[in-house]
This record gives C-alpha cells, structure tokens and sequence, in this order.
C-alpha cells in the first residue's frame, strides 16, 4: 500500500505527520499562563473583534442561517477539552456578524456518534413536518460520525424554539452510503425546482455530490463534480451559492467552494473556490484554457540512456532514468517526452540521491515537474548522520524492563517493546532490540514513565522520538519532558509517525541543576500514543535524520530552496526563485530518504527561465491566500440577498500546538462575498462585514503623501500604536522593489510585514519575526497572493487583532489570514520601502474597541 489517509478523528496534525515539518528540538511548553483572576476575553492571544468561544477547541463553522434577526454561528466544538474531540456543535448568535453571544451547546457526541460539521435552514414550509407554517422548524443536517466503524452518515435535528434546543430525528441517518470519507453537508432551498439542495463532499475522491428533497428526509442523487483544481488533499466543506457578476442581476453566476486539507496554496489547508453554471442538477465549472509553462534553456530532461554528469547514491535512482512507471508503482503521468527521474526502482524500500553537476546560477528561475511522496526537506537534517553522538546514556531501554524508571496509568506495560504493537503501523528507527512504545492495547491506555534524578553535566539531552503529535501544554499530550526542580523545562511531542527521529535539548543553560525526564502519554485518541527511545547526554547535538523525497537547490554546500511531490504519481510544475543566488555556484539535489508509504519522488524537465512556472495549486482559484483561513462556508437567508462568509481562522498544520489557553481556535471575520471581473475573467472577492465599522473608536489616526526611500520609519508616531487596528492605506508606486506597513512591531525585532513585491505583482505577508513561531515548522514563514497595481496605485485593508492579521488588497481580490502570536507590548506600526521609493498617498489607522465589551 503506497499511501493511506487517516481518519478525521486521528488527523489533528494529518500534515505534519507526513511532512515531518518539527525539526524536533525543544518545542514551547504550553500556552502563556492565565492568572486565575483573568477576566475572560483578557487572556494574552485572545482575539477582541473574532469569534471565540469562551473556552475549550473549537473548528469549522456549521450551520450558518440566519432567522428572526439573530445570524446562527453553529461551530466545531470539543466540550470537554481544548483539543480536538468528542466533536459536538457550539453555537452562538449576533445581530450584526461582529457582537456574539455564545449560547449553552446546540447538538452534542454521544456514545455512537460525533457531530461532524454540517448547516442549518429554516424549513419555511415545514416539508418535515418537525413544527407548524406558524412556527416553521430549524433543521440541521450534519455528519453523523459513527464512534465504533468511522463511518459517515447525513443526519438531521430540529428546533422549534429559535435554536436554542434540539432534538436528533429518530430515523437518522437520511443517506449513508457506507463511507468513511462522506461529510459536510451544505443544504439549500432551491426555488427553481422547488426542492432541497445538498452540496455534500466524497472527501478522498475529490468530489463534490449533489442531491436533492423534497423533505430533507428522503434524498436522490443529481450529480458529482471532480476531480478537479488542487487534490492535493481531502475536499471537505463545501459551499454552493449564487452571485450576480459586477451587481449584474442579469449575469448570475453560481461559485462552488471546496476547502482542501492539506494541498492549500500556502500549504496545509485551504479554501479553493470554482466559478461556474448549475442547472439545478449539475455543476459545470468555467473553462479557464489550458496552461503553457515558460520556455526557457532545458538543463536537464532526462531523454538520454542515463544520468549523463549527474551522479547517484544507493540505490532508488537505479543506473538510469525511467520510461513511465516501474514494477509495481501505480501509472506516472505528467512528464514530457520519454524520459524521467524516477526512485521507485525498489520499490518504496530504497533510498538514494541524483545529484547534478555545479553550475553557475545566470537565470531567474528554475522551473522542473516534480511528483512522487510528500515528505518535505526539513531543516537542519542530516542524510546520514552516522552513529549517535558520544555521550552517556541515560536509558536505552535494553535490559528487558524499565529498571529504576517509575510508571503509572497502563499505557507503557510492564517492560520495554521490542518493536511494532499489535494493530500498529511498522515502527522504525530505533537502536537495539527495545524502545518505549505505549501504543499496548491501542492508543485509548494513558500513562506516564519517568526517570531518576540525573545531573545536567552536558551541553545536549538527545533522543529518538516518534509516535503522537499532541504538545506539552495541551490538554492530552504525548511528550517527552525535561524536568528541574518539578517544572517541565523543556518538552518535545512526536509527529503523528511510527518512524522514530532524533530530537535535542539545549541544556547549557541547566548546567548542575539535577533533572528528571518524564514521557507522558495522556491521550486516548488518534495518535494517542509515543516512541521512545536511547536517552542520552552529550556535548554534540543529535541532528534529525533525513526522510524526505525532494528536489532541493544547493548553494554553498546548504539547501536553500526545495521542493516535494503531493503523494502523487502525477508530476506537476514547480518553481525555484535564483535570484538571489545570481553568479553564485549551485547544484541541484533529488533526494529519497524515505522508506514508508509514497517513499519515492519523481522529477523531469529542469529549465532556466525568466519567468515562474505555475504549478495547478497555484492556477486554482482561492478564497485566501493566508495559512490560516479553513472551512469556510456562508450564511443562507442573509438580509438583501447579500452572500457572508466565514471561516476557520487556523491550519490543520499546527491547529493543536497553536499557543492559546483556556480556548483553541478563532473565526475569521465574517465577509461580505462578490463576484468582479478582474483580468478578464469572474473572481470572488471579499470584504469585511459593515459592522466592523462600528467598533472603530473616534476619529483615525492619518498621514498622507510620505515618500519612503530603501527605509523603514514609524507610521505617523505613537496614536497609530496598538493591538487592534483597521487600516486602510494606498500607495503609489514608484521604484521601489517592495513596499508596505510592518504592524505589531517591538522589542528584540518582532514584527509582521504585510507588504507588496512590484517585481513579482505580489501581496506578501511575512510572519517570521511576528512572536511566538517556534511551536512547529510550518508556521513561520511568507504567505503571497496575486495582485496587480491598479492605475499605478495599491490599495490595502489591513485589520489587526491580538493575534491575526486579515489583509484585503485591491479591490479584495487578494486576501491572505494569518495567525500572528507577538509579545503583548509589540504595538508598533511603520511604513517601509526597499531598494528604491514609494509613495504613502494616504493612510488611516483606527484603534478597535473590543466586541465583547
């Protein structure tokens, strides 16, 4: 079996479990303490204009309708804890899409069921017969997740009393098709044929069905849309609707949303969207053309007998490229000519690298087909770093039992494993013959295992670990912790992978301080367990072994550009940027370290050129280009037929470790939806909601016609300070490379860039230096979306809250959200220029009164 997809019950962290994307050093302990006399809504990270429930997880927003005045924000929603589980829906309701009031929780788990996400619709004709005309029923239609087979169902509950109670209909489910992957129903009434419309997602084969009712009961199936866009992950909460195509009433076009986990444009999740026609039975997508890459100098295509001057380890790259599939490889398409890179010579078991000769980097870009395994490069590793380091050995877990290691709870038996559990995935990468593994009897037993006290006489703690990503500070992690003085000091959790890796503590700072290491399981779910194994103290720090399949850029003997496949026998365009590494020496580097599932990558057709090549993620359509904008689905029965939406303002990527307490999650700020002809072609566009407005405190702060030249200054002095913002700002440009504001600036260099790139045509923003990123790889990092300067000038909407920054550029045809954890005292804003001048023609900075005020 080459892949596999875990289910939503075990895939808090699916992209981290296959992108490995922690270099496995010492993560953030937990959130920032909250005092016990915190008021709520005070709390260091918590967002004052987005909804969050008072505490506890919450996910993707369900059941948006809105009745008698109230718009209904149903929500992903873990009772009981703040991480994913025992999924049930909370709710909450606002007059104006900005001031909620969180209400007691709407549709709960039980011992057979999750409540998976799903909508609401007020059955105006009551077709189900749950109320009266008078009094006509909510009807929520959800997924019902079966707690014992995994499988999921459409089922329905109603209420008669505005929401605020409900009762599951007796003879759920109404359509159960005996699938795992079959959720997130988005139910409509649709007048033209007088019927109930679901818009319902076949999440692993990329499709979108349809159905329709007369009752919400009995269903029929109309149609199914896809494969189609980015599959680079499972398709999940779609939405269809329609929108009149630049307030033309007369030019209706229909927009079907799927979200996309992982696979999104800024990797991990994401909300694609599709312009089209829908019949009343099917959806047809517009035709957007065919797609022709940038010519350019072919470096390498892989057409000869073999490798030519490019050199191999091992053994996958066998002694020449490969003429389509190999011997029990699925069938490879998506490369040109005959010819390609291929490491699946044996199987997904051999490892090795094709390396090219040195050149000298004279192009912008280079451009290549890349496919195969997801397993990124990740920082900092090594692809063999030989035997451990020197040093003593705390515990190796050899002997045949724990020997002096105290245990509780039952999750790590009576003695060391000697390898893979029953029911277990092959565990890997450990020494010797035993490890700790408390996968014993599955992942539901929860214990701890801790050393004697040692004393700290080395620089490093190093480890192997593997198992469970779930963080020290979350309500049930699966961690490896360092303990002084009974605190924990430093913690390290696992990957949601059986492959065992190399972690290291920094301890320099502890030196002489006597310690304890303390393994914890605590969690009972989906990678609900931990492996652990060769403890040690050394003076060198243990680097992370290699497991990628990649294409990777080396300068100067280090990667600084890579790129991996999508689990995917399909080969795809992607792109170097060589810029900066013009005149410099250079090699390229395709690398299979992997031997688990999809441990292959392919490559074909190298090219310099002058411009990027697109890959299909990047030609799709999305409704944001942020890491952190998810789920998203809209309101039905808005006032004035106007089109709201929402999403989850998170990533499946890092949802779990991100560092906020007594609640996890945020919503996006509602947004008003159109549809703009931008480029010849019919986009989706955004806007926040009015309302917001109406938190905007007196009169702004102002500036107009600054000219910034290759500089950064503050923006207008210290009234522009402060945590949370609305910004419009617009500037005309002149020659400078890069341009824009830097807001939640502070000490020690914090700040988020929200800028725009004249040479590219690009909004950025930029969260490297924004606070707290170091909680997992996949965070900091630079988000993009296309946008072109409109008569010489860029117009940015800018809202800044206590953690988020939300960007709208132009005319809200480039949107990216983005998760942002700065130190509380980082209120700066400055106005900047790079390599050349820009003009500030103008900008306005209100300070925002908090909504739960």
């Amino acid at each position: 079996m080459r892949s596999g997809r875990v289910s939503r019950h075990a895939r808090i962290r699916l992209l981290a479990a296959v992108a490995t994307v922690c270099a496995l050093s010492a993560t953030p302990l937990a959130p920032p303490a909250v005092a016990a006399d915190t008021p709520p809504y005070s709390e260091t990270y918590r967002p004052q204009f987005h909804f969050t429930p008072k505490k506890n997880w919450m996910n993707d927003p369900n059941g948006l309708v809105y009745y008698k005045g109230e718009y209904h924000l149903f929500f992903q929603y873990n009772p009981n804890g703040n991480s994913w589980g025992d999924m049930s829906w909370g709710h909450a309701v606002s007059k104006d899409l900005v001031h909620w009031e969180e209400l007691p929780l709407a549709l709960s788990h039980d011992d057979e069921e999750m409540v998976f996400s799903g909508s609401a619709v007020v059955d105006w004709n009551n077709t189900t017969g749950f109320g009266t005309k008078d009094n006509p029923p909510m009807v929520a239609v959800y997924t019902s997740a079966d707690k014992d087979t995994g499988v999921q169902a459409q089922s329905l509950a109603y209420s008669t009393d505005r929401g605020r109670t409900w009762t599951k209909y007796q003879d759920n489910p109404v359509i159960d098709i005996g699938s795992k992957e079959f959720r997130d129903p988005k139910v409509q009434w649709h007048e033209p044929t007088k019927s109930w419309l679901m818009t319902v997602s076949l999440s692993t084969e990329h499709k979108v069905r349809f159905y329709s009712s007369k009752n919400l009961k009995d269903w029929d199936v109309l149609s199914d849309f896809g494969p189609a866009g980015a599959t680079g992950g499972v398709w999940e909460c779609p939405d269809l609707f329609p929108l009149a195509v630049d307030g033309d009433k007369n030019n209706i076009k229909w927009v079907l949303v799927v979200n996309i986990n992982p696979g999104g444009i800024a990797g991990g999740s994401a909300a694609q969207y599709f312009v089209g026609d829908f019949d009343g039975k099917k959806f047809t997508a517009d035709d957007k053309g065919s797609y022709t890459p940038p010519t350019g100098t072919v470096v390498q295509d892989f057409e000869g007998a073999d490798f030519g001057s490019w050199t191999t380890t091992g053994t996958a790259f066998g002694e020449g490229p490969s003429a389509g599939a190999l011997d029990g490889q699925g069938a490879v398409t998506g490369f040109d000519g005959k010819g390609l890179a291929n490491s699946f010579h044996t199987g997904d078991d051999g490892t090795g690298t094709l390396t090219s000769p040195s050149f000298t980097v004279d192009s912008k870009y280079l451009n290549f087909k890349v496919g195969g395994g997801r397993h990124p490069h990740v920082p900092g590793s090594v692809i063999d770093q030989g035997p451990p380091p020197e040093g003593t050995v705390l515990a190796d877990f050899e002997g045949g039992s724990y020997g002096d290691w105290t245990r509780t709870g039952d999750a790590f038996g009576s003695a060391p494993a000697t390898g893979t559990l029953p029911n277990q995935q092959e565990v890997s990468g450990f020494l010797g013959d035993g490890l700790v593994n408390s996968y014993l009897n599955g992942d539901s037993p929860t214990g701890t295992l801790t050393s004697p006290e040692f004393t700290i006489d080395k620089d490093y703690v190093n480890f192997l670990v593997g198992g469970g990503n779930h963080p020290a500070g979350s309500d049930n992690p699966t961690a490896v912790e360092l303990l002084v003085d009974g605190e924990v000091v430093r913690s390290t959790s696992g990957q949601d992978a059986e492959a065992l890796n190399w972690a290291s503590w920094d301890v320099r700072e502890l030196a002489g301080k006597k310690a304890q290491i303390k393994i914890v399981d605590d969690n009972s779910g989906g990678w609900g367990h931990l492996n652990v194994d060769h403890l040690m103290l050394s003076d060198t720090q243990a680097r992370p072994v290699s497991r990628e399949t990649a294409v990777n850029l080396i300068v100067d003997g280090k990667v600084v550009r890579s790129a991996t496949g999508s689990n995917s026998q399909t080969l795809d365009w992607a792109s170097f940027d060589m810029r900066p590494y013009a005149g410099r020496q250079a090699q390229i580097q395709i690398v299979d370290m992997n031997t688990a599932g999809w441990g292959q990558i392919l490559a074909d057709e190298f090219t310099a050129a002058d411009t990027a090549a697109k890959s299909v993620v990047q030609r799709a359509d999305w409704a944001d280009y942020g890491k952190d904008y998810y789920a998203a689905v809209s309101w039905e029965n808005a006032p004035d037929g106007k089109r709201y939406m929402i999403g989850w303002m998170n990533n499946w990527d890092y949802a779990g470790a991100v560092p906020t307490s007594p609640w996890r999650g945020a919503g996006s700020t509602p947004r008003e939806m159109a549809l703009r002809t931008v480029d010849g072609r019919a986009q989706l566009t955004s806007k926040p909601v009015k309302g917001l407005e109406s938190l905007r405190q007196n009169r702004p702060a102002t500036a107009s016609g600054v000219t910034v030249k290759s500089a950064s200054k503050p923006l207008i002095g210290p009234e522009a300070r402060g945590k949370a913002l609305d910004i419009e700002a617009t500037f005309s440009l002149k020659d400078a490379e890069r341009f824009g504001l830097k807001v939640r600036t502070g000490a020690e260099g914090e700040e988020t860039v929200i800028g725009y790139d004249a040479t590219t045509q690009e909004l950025y923003v930029d969260r490297t230096r924004s606070g707290a990123v170091d909680f997992n790889s996949t965070f900091p990092g630079v988000q993009t979306a296309p946008l072109k300067a409109k008569n010489g000038e860029v117009k940015l909407r800018i809202l800044v809250d206590w953690s988020s920054v939300e960007v709208f550029g132009g005319s809200g045809e480039a949107v990216i959200t983005d998760q942002i954890f700065p130190d509380p005292e980082s209120q700066g804003v400055e106005v900047f220029a790079e390599n050349g001048s820009v003009m500030l023609d103008k900008a306005e900075v209100w300070h925002l009164d908090s909504a739960h005020e």
